[in-house]
């Protein structure tokens, strides 16, 4: 694995904690009983959305950076490719919980945008990664 894509591997595995934590947090708000949390149904789906988004990505990207290098892709489209599995599972997530992080939000921000983000990083490098691995 080359250190580019080592660097990005290294760059999610210090994301894992952040995820832990957000885990930790659904958890202590449901043993509180949080009211802004337990009653607000948008509130409770975008955050268990951003939770398993976050989890699931991550996973994805390290195992798709197995493959980065052994792709058949220009340094420049590789480059791109690592960032937008670095930014998949950071932006979305981060737009889940930031578009209705006020307990009283009944529908989501502006802040939803960085889901869509997250959402066109991942597919981008998804599809650059897997156009390159058909030339290899």
């Amino acid at each position: 694995m080359s250190p580019e894509s080592l660097t990005m591997a290294a760059i999610l595995l210090i994301v894992v904690p952040t995820i832990e934590f957000g885990g930790y947090s659904l958890l202590r708000m449901i043993a509180k009983r949080d009211p802004g949390y337990l009653e607000n149904s948008v509130r409770r789906h975008m955050f268990r959305a951003g939770h398993a988004h976050a989890g699931v990505w991550v996973i994805f990207a390290l195992v798709a950076l197995l493959y980065v290098d052994k792709a058949n892709l220009s340094e420049t489209a590789r480059t791109i490719v690592r960032w937008g599995f670095a930014a998949g599972p950071i932006l979305t997530p981060l737009g889940f919980f930031l578009a209705v992080v006020s307990p009283k939000a009944q529908r989501p921000n502006k802040m939803i945008v960085f889901i869509y983000l997250g959402a066109l990083s991942l597919g981008v490098a998804t599809v650059l990664l897997g156009i390159g691995l058909l030339r290899a």
